[in-house]
């Protein structure tokens, strides 16, 4: 794992958790970015068994069965919204008495007739079996009232959004105001040249796989061209 880097000097310079120090005339970072999650006991248990943060890689697993997901923003609503797609249930279980996502997005989740909302509610704990690991329900907090009530449930999704792992590049690197890297467009070029990014790490609207190895092509890409470019400069300087 990288824990420092200087993009200030040439090459660029970047020290792993190893202690062993590495340089490069171009770099792609492609760090990624993690999901936010609820911080519960319960929620970690249960992950990768019933619990999940992203519905189309999991979605599948769940047709013909009831599923919750807790947020309110885009994320959570698109995230209902696809899951219909398998479940015969979709709760979305939100801390407030509205929806922060576009209102076109809150239509379309209003109408379905497969959702419910519980409003100004949150997720206290997901309930399941042990042996082995199974999701059965969840109990839901109202905030107004305290009340606590358990419904069943096959699994449970968080949708609260996802953190980009750019920390290291605060104050260096172009970041829009959720701190994932900015690129040019039709490219994968930051404000950095020779510097690339790919994957999750400049990408918060699909965050998927098949995405992801794309821009880390275009990225390899632009990298041998950048290395080329370099190569002709310093020949026609040594000439």
């Amino acid at each position: 794992t990288i824990v420092d880097a200087d993009l200030s000097r040439r090459p660029f310079y970047f020290k792993g958790d190893s202690g062993d120090d590495y340089l490069g005339e171009t770099v792609v970072i492609a760090t990624g970015a993690q999901a936010r999650w609820l911080g519960l006991e319960s929620e970690e248990r249960f992950k990768g068994f019933g619990v999940s943060a992203c519905a189309t890689c999991d979605g599948f697993f769940f047709r013909g069965k009831t599923v919750a997901v807790v947020g309110g923003g885009n994320t959570a609503v698109e995230e209902a919204l696809y899951l219909t797609n398998h479940a015969t249930k979709v709760t979305l279980i939100h801390r407030r008495n509205e929806l922060r996502s576009e209102k076109i997005l809150q239509e379309r989740l209003f109408r379905h007739p497969k959702v419910e909302i519980l409003w100004d509610s949150v997720l206290d704990e997901v309930v399941g079996s042990s042996e082995p690991p199974t999701v059965t329900g969840a109990k839901i907090r109202n905030i107004k009232t305290g009340e606590v009530s358990e419904i069943a449930l096959d699994g449970v999704f968080i949708a609260i959004g996802h953190r980009p792992n750019t920390e290291i590049f605060k104050g260096v690197l172009d970041m829009d105001d959720e701190g994932y890297l900015v690129t040019a467009p039709d490219s994968t070029a930051t404000n950095i040249p020779g510097v690339f990014a790919a994957g999750d790490v400049q990408d918060k609207i699909y965050r998927q796989a098949v995405t992801a190895a794309g821009t880390g092509c275009m990225a390899a890409l632009e990298a041998e061209k950048f290395i080329a470019a370099l190569e002709s400069e310093e020949r026609v300087a040594a000439e």
